[in-house]
C-alpha cells in the first residue's frame, strides 16, 4: 500500500489526467482566441521562424512567444490539430493540481493540499480552462508559484537566496508568456504587501538584485535577442496595444465596472461562495494567508480599472481565490460549525442556477420556434435555426450536476463538508467531460460550424479565403492559409476590386448586405448565418 505520501499526488494526476486530456480535439477551436493561438503556433512550424509570433504571417505584437513554443511542440508531436492546441493546457492542468498540493501540504498539512486540490478542481471555470487553447492557465501558474516563492523570499530565515532566484525566474517565464504585465501584477501585489505590513517588513537587497536579475536573464531570452536582431519596434508596438487595452474598450469588450466580480463569483463556483466565508481577519491569520488575500485583491481591482474587459483576464484570482476557500471549508471541519446561512443559501443558488441553464442549453433547438420570436438578432437567429443533429438525450448532464449540486448541499447541512467537495469534484469532471463530447459539437456546429465546414472544404486549393465585415481567425487555421502571396492575402482591397490572379471566396454574415448587389460575385450559398461568395 502506498503512503498518504505518493498516494494522494499519485490520485491527483490520475483524475486530472483523465479528465482534462481525453476528447480535447472533439470540438473546433472557438474564434478568437483559442483559434488565434493556434494559428500562431502552427505558422512557426510552416515558416520555421520560432523566434517571431505572427499571424497571417504577418508580426503579431500583442504577446510574446513561449506558450506557442509550446504549443509548437506538442504539433510536432500529435500534429496540428485542436488537440495538441488545448493539450498545453491540460498538462498545466495536472501540474497546477498537484502544485496546490504540495504548497497546501507545505504551509498547512496534506488533508489541506487535498482539499485545496480538489476545490479548484471542482470549480467551473478553473476547470474548463484546462480543457482549453487560451494562454491563461500557462500564464497563472507562473505568476504564481513566481509569487509564492517570493512569499518564501520575505518571510523565511533560510534559503532566502535560492528562494529569490526561483520566484525571479518564474515571473520572467510569466513575461515570456503574456508580456509585462507579468511584472506588473507581482510588483502591484508586492507594494501592497509592504503596505498593508506598515512598512515593517522589508527583503534584503541582495534578494531584491537576484530576484530582478533573473527576471532579466529569463525574459531576456526572447526579447533581448528580439531587440538585438529586429529593433524596439516589438516593445513600441506591444506597449502601444497595452495601453489601448487599458484606457479604451478593445474589439467590443466593454462591460460595467463590476464585471469581474460577477464573473468570479457565478463562474467560479462552487469556491467562489466558500471563499466568502473567509473573507474576514480572523482567518488571515499569517503571512501566507495574508499574501493570498492581496493577489486576490490585486488582480481583482487592476481588472475593473482595465477598461477592455474579457472574462479571462481576472483568471489569475482563481488561484488564491481557491486557497481562501480551503481555509473555510478546512475552518468548518475542525470546528464542526455549520456554514454561514447567507452562503448556504448562495450556494444552493447558483448551483441550481448553473445545473438549470446547462439542462436547458442542449433544449434549444428543440424550442427554437418558441426561442426565435424573442431574439432580435438575424445572425444569431439563422445559427439556432440550423439543422444539427442532437440526439436529444444531452439535457441529462445538466441534470447530473443538478444532482450533484443538492447532494453536495446535503452534506454541507450535515457538515460533512469533505464529502461536498468530492460530490462536487466528480459532478463538476462529468458535466463538462459531457459537454465536450456530446455538447459543445453541436453548439459550436450553431455559432460558427458553417463557416469551420467550408473553408475545411477549400483546404488546399490554390485559391484566397477571406472574411469580409467581420473578424475571424478561422481562416487562416482551418483553410491552412500558406505562406505566400501575404501582401495579396492582407490586401482586402486587391481581393474585393483588384486584379486578381486567383478565385476569392468572400465570407461575410447575413447581416451584412454590402456584397448583396456586387453583379461581379457568384452567390455560392447561405447557411448558418453565414453567406459564402466566389469571385472569379
Amino acid at each position: 500500500m502506498l503512503s498518504n505520501q505518493y498516494r494522494y499526488p499519485l490520485l491527483i494526476a490520475i483524475v486530472a489526467a483523465i479528465s482534462f486530456i481525453p476528447f480535447l480535439g472533439n470540438v473546433h477551436l472557438f474564434d478568437w482566441d483559442e483559434i488565434n493561438f493556434a494559428e500562431s503556433s502552427r505558422e512557426m512550424i510552416v515558416s520555421g521562424d520560432y523566434s517571431r509570433v505572427m499571424v497571417g504571417f504577418n508580426p503579431f505584437w500583442e504577446k510574446p512567444p513561449l506558450f506557442f513554443w509550446i504549443q509548437a511542440t506538442a504539433m510536432h508531436l500529435f500534429g496540428i490539430n485542436e488537440f495538441s492546441a488545448r493539450l498545453p493546457n491540460a498538462i498545466f492542468g495536472i501540474i497546477t493540481l498537484l502544485t496546490l498540493y504540495y504548497l497546501g501540504k507545505k504551509e498547512r498539512n496534506s488533508q489541506f493540499g487535498l482539499i485545496w486540490s480538489l476545490v479548484y478542481f471542482a470549480s467551473l471555470l478553473p476547470h474548463m480552462y484546462f480543457k482549453s487553447g487560451i494562454i491563461d492557465p500557462v500564464f497563472n501558474y507562473f505568476i504564481f508559484l513566481g509569487m509564492y516563492f517570493l512569499y518564501r523570499t520575505m518571510h523565511e530565515s533560510v534559503d532566502k537566496m535560492r528562494h529569490a532566484i526561483y520566484a525571479g525566474g518564474l515571473i520572467g517565464l510569466a513575461v515570456l508568456t503574456k508580456g509585462p504585465v507579468g511584472l506588473l501584477i507581482p510588483l502591484l501585489a508586492f507594494i501592497s504587501i509592504i503596505v498593508i505590513n506598515r512598512f515593517k517588513v522589508w527583503p534584503r537587497l541582495k534578494d531584491v538584485l537576484v530576484f530582478a536579475m533573473m527576471i532579466i536573464i529569463v525574459s531576456s531570452a526572447w526579447y533581448g535577442l528580439e531587440i538585438l536582431k529586429n529593433g524596439p519596434w516589438f516593445l513600441a508596438e506591444f506597449i502601444k496595444y497595452q495601453i489601448e487595452l487599458f484606457s479604451q474598450p478593445v474589439a467590443d469588450h466593454q462591460q460595467p465596472f463590476y464585471y469581474h466580480f460577477v464573473v468570479v463569483l457565478i463562474g467560479c463556483f462552487p469556491m467562489s461562495v466558500f471563499a466568502l466565508g473567509s473573507f474576514h481577519k480572523k482567518f488571515i491569520t499569517d503571512g501566507f494567508s495574508s499574501w493570498m488575500m492581496t493577489l486576490f485583491w490585486v488582480v481583482m481591482i487592476l481588472f475593473t480599472i482595465v477598461t477592455t474587459k474579457i472574462v479571462h483576464y481576472s483568471s489569475l484570482a482563481y488561484l488564491p481565490l481557491s486557497f481562501l476557500a480551503t481555509i473555510y471549508i478546512v475552518h468548518l471541519m475542525n470546528t464542526q460549525q455549520s456554514i454561514n446561512r447567507m452562503l448556504l443559501w448562495l450556494y444552493l443558488f447558483l448551483g441550481v442556477l448553473f445545473g438549470t441553464l446547462l439542462t436547458l442549453l442542449p433544449l434549444i433547438s428543440s424550442f427554437k420556434d418558441m426561442i426565435v420570436p424573442l431574439i432580435d438578432d438575424p445572425f444569431a437567429v439563422a445559427g439556432i435555426m440550423k439543422p444539427v443533429d442532437w440526439h436529444g438525450f444531452e439535457f441529462i448532464f445538466g441534470i447530473i450536476y443538478l444532482i450533484a449540486v443538492i447532494t453536495s448541499f446535503w452534506f454541507i447541512i450535515k457538515r460533512f463538508f469533505y464529502k461536498a467537495v468530492i460530490t462536487m469534484a466528480i459532478g463538476t469532471s462529468l458535466l463538462l467531460s459531457s459537454y465536450m463530447i456530446f455538447v459543445l459539437p453541436k453548439v459550436e456546429a450553431h455559432t460558427q460550424g458553417s463557416l469551420i465546414d467550408f473553408l475545411e472544404s477549400k483546404k488546399g486549393e490554390d485559391v484566397y479565403v477571406m472574411t469580409f465585415g467581420f473578424h475571424s481567425y478561422a481562416p487562416y487555421f482551418y483553410f491552412e492559409q500558406p505562406n505566400n502571396n501575404i501582401e495579396k492575402r492582407a490586401d482586402k482591397g486587391y481581393l474585393l476590386s483588384g486584379d486578381i490572379d486567383k478565385p476569392v471566396y468572400i465570407i461575410t454574415k447575413i447581416t451584412d448586405t454590402h456584397l448583396t448587389t456586387r453583379s461581379d460575385l457568384e452567390f455560392l450559398k447561405e447557411e448558418g448565418g453565414f453567406r459564402f461568395y466566389l469571385r472569379e
